[in-house]
C-alpha cells in the first residue's frame, strides 16, 4: 500500500496496540536512546543500503569482540518504538558483545512507528514495503560487513513479532531462524483496502487449518523449495493486544511449514508459570519451540528471555555456531552428498550419496544434542545398529545416542553409541552407494563436511 494510505492506518493500529504496549515500554525501560554496553563500539545508522520500499532507517551494532565472518541478529521493535530504543533497552546488544554477532535494528519511519506486515506487497517475496527493507538491509550487511550468509536471525516484539513471521516466510532464503515475542501467523493480518490493522486476527477470531496457514507461507515464495528457518513463539496468556489464540495458530503454522507434528516431543517448565514445548527435536535448536506465560500481558521479553533466543539461534556457543550447522554433508571421496532416497520420511529409510542438489532431503542440521535432523528436524540420522555394517538410516528423533553423531576434526562422523564411522559402502562414489557404520580406517569413504 502506499505510505500515506499506511500513515493513515498507523492510528487505527496505535489505538488498539497502545494500551498494550505500555506494560512492553515499563518492563524494558525504554525512556530513552543511550547505551547500556560498556563495550567501546556503538550504533552506527547506515544510509544507501539498498531498494528501501518502505523508507525505513537501518541501524547497525558491531561489536568488538565480531569474528571475521559474525552472525547476524535483525531486532525489530514495537510500535511507537525505535531502533535505537531497542537497541539501548533490550538485551541484544550486550548479548552480541558476549558472543560475538551483529545487530541490525530496523526503525519504522511512519506515524506510529509500526511495520507494514497486512499489505499484499508486505506479504510477498520482495513485494515491496517493509519487509523488502529489511531483507535489504540483511543483503546489504553481508556483502559490506563480511556477515556470514548463513547465520542470519530475526527476532521481534509485538509489530516486530508479527515481522519475524513475515520475513521468515517471505524470506526463508535468508533467515536461519526467527523468534517472535507477542506476534501472529504469517498473513493473518492481512488486509486489502489500504489499512493496516486487522481486528479479527488481533482478537484472535481467525483460525486456519495447518494447511492453510502452511500455504499462505509457501505461496509467499512460489518456486522456493530450500531449507525453512525454524521457529521460537513467545505469548502471554493474557496478552490484551494481540490475543493468546493467535499463539496456537503460529504453533499449527510453523509445524506445518516445517514438516514436523503438531504433538510436542519435549515439554518442561522453566518456572512456575512457563510452559516450553518443542517440537520436531527435544533440543535446544528444535524446529519449534513455543513459550507460554501463565497470567502475563503484552510484555514481552521480560529479563533473560533475549538470551534464550540467542541460545535457540544457536549463538551462545551451544550449537549453530561457526557457519557449519545447517546444510549438506558433502562425501569428501565422492564428492557427492548425503541423500535420503526418493524424499522419503519412512521410518528406517537408507541414506545414500547422490549427486548435490540443495533439496531439503539434503539439508542437515547438527543439533547441541548432536543430532543430524533432516526435513527441518522432521527426521534423525539414525544407527540401526552397534556394529560394522549396520545401516544407517532416517528415524523419528527421539534422543537416543544411537541418533547422536560427533563431527570431528579429522573430517570423519562417528556414532556416539558406537564408536563407528560414517562409511560409504565399498568405497563406492556411485549414485545409490548405501551409507552405514564401519570400522574407522582413514580412508576417504569415510571423509564428511557439513556445510
Amino acid at each position: 500500500m502506499s505510505r500515506k494510505s499506511k500513515e493513515r492506518s498507523v492510528k487505527d493500529v496505535l489505538v488498539a496496540l497502545l494500551m498494550g504496549i505500555a506494560p512492553l515500554i515499563a518492563a524494558l525501560g525504554l525512556t530513552g536512546t543511550s547505551a547500556t554496553t560498556a563495550s567501546a563500539a556503538s550504533l552506527t545508522e547506515v544510509t544507501n543500503f539498498g531498494s528501501n520500499p518502505g523508507n525505513l532507517r537501518m541501524y547497525v551494532y558491531k561489536p568488538d569482540s565480531a569474528p571475521a565472518r559474525p552472525a547476524v541478529v535483525v531486532a525489530v521493535h514495537y510500535c511507537t518504538g525505535t531502533g535505537p530504543a531497542f537497541y539501548s533497552n533490550t538485551e541484544f546488544a550486550r548479548l552480541a558483545d558476549q558472543y560475538g554477532f551483529i545487530v541490525v535494528y530496523p526503525d519504522a519511519n511512519v506515524s506510529g512507528q509500526c511495520f507494514d506486515v497486512s499489505s499484499p506487497q508486505a506479504l510477498k517475496h520482495d513485494g515491496g514495503s517493509d519487509p523488502s527493507s529489511i531483507a535489504s538491509m540483511v543483503r546489504y550487511t553481508v556483502q559490506n560487513m563480511n556477515a556470514d550468509a548463513g547465520r542470519v536471525y530475526v527476532t521481534g516484539a509485538s509489530s516486530g513479532a508479527m515481522t519475524t513471521n513475515v520475513m521468515l516466510g517471505a524470506y526463508p532464503d535468508l533467515f536461519k531462524a526467527g523468534a517472535a515475542f507477542m506476534g501472529v501467523p504469517f498473513g493473518c493480518f492481512a488486509t486489502t483496502d489500504g489499512s493496516g490493522w486487522n481486528t479479527a486476527c488481533a482478537t484472535g477470531q481467525i483460525s486456519k487449518t495447518p494447511q492453510e496457514w502452511g500455504d499462505l507461507v509457501r505461496n509467499a515464495y512460489p518456486g522456493y523449495t530450500g531449507p525453512r528457518p525454524r521457529m521460537q513463539l513467545w505469548h502471554g496468556t493474557e496478552d490484551e493486544a494481540l490475543r493468546y489464540p493467535n499463539f496456537g495458530e503460529e504453533i499449527k503454522q510453523w509445524t506445518n511449514v516445517l514438516g514436523v507434528s503438531q504433538t510436542p516431543v519435549f515439554t518442561d517448565s522453566p518456572q512456575s508459570n512457563w510452559t516450553r514445548t518443542r517440537y520436531g527435536s527435544t533440543g535446544a535448536q528444535a524446529p519449534v519451540e513455543a513459550n507460554s506465560f501463565q497470567g502475563v500481558g503484552h510484555s514481552l521479553p521480560e529479563s533473560g528471555m533475549a538470551a534464550r533466543a540467542i541460545t535457540f539461534f544457536g549463538l551462545d556457543g551451544s550449537g549453530g555456531t561457526g557457519g557449519t550447522t545447517t546444510g549438506p554433508i558433502h562425501a569428501t571421496g565422492s564428492g557427492k552428498c548425503l541423500d535420503v532416497p526418493g524424499f522419503s520420511q519412512t521410518n528406517g529409510t537408507q541414506t545414500q550419496i547422490w549427486d548435490c542438489n540443495g533439496q531439503t532431503n539434503q539439508t542437515w542440521t547438527s543439533t547441541s544434542t548432536k543430532q543430524l535432523t533432516v526435513y527441518g528436524g522432521a527426521k534423525c540420522l539414525d544407527a540401526t545398529g552397534t556394529t560394522a555394517g549396520a545401516k544407517v538410516a532416517i528415524w523419528d528423533c527421539n534422543g537416543g545416542t544411537n541418533q547422536q553423531w560427533n563431527l570431528n576434526s579429522n573430517g570423519t562422523i562417528t556414532g556416539v553409541q558406537s564408536g563407528l564411522c560414517l562409511d560409504v559402502t565399498g568405497a563406492s562414489t556411485a549414485n545409490g552407494a548405501t551409507v552405514a557404520l564401519w570400522d574407522c580406517n582413514g580412508g576417504s569413504n569415510q571423509q564428511w563436511h557439513l556445510g
